[in-house]
């Protein structure tokens, strides 16, 4: 299953993400707290204001990083499944 961390101001990806068949995990605060506590996410999905955290790449770490700004669940979906090892 596709593991995915949304920060928590994006309930409606959330819930898109969700219908769609992901597992998606809520989080509050910065990328590395997403990725101590659910270290098998795929995928992070953060808001515009969370922009400084962009570039921060956890080198342990697979997931990918989407600022959701200014996109609709479905692109950002897209984005996901592009960026991403599951095709």
């Amino acid at each position: 299953m596709k593991h995915i961390a949304v920060e928590r101001e994006l309930t409606p990806i959330r819930e898109y993400l969700e219908e769609k068949g992901y597992d998606v995990e809520t989080f509050e605060g910065t990328v590395e707290d997403a990725w101590e506590h659910y270290s098998d996410i795929e995928a992070i999905v953060i808001t515009g204001m969370s922009e400084d955290m962009l570039g921060i790449q956890d080198t342990l770490s697979k997931a990918i990083v989407i600022d959701a700004d200014g996109m609709t669940p479905e692109e950002v979906e897209e984005r996901i499944e592009h960026e991403s090892n599951w095709h």
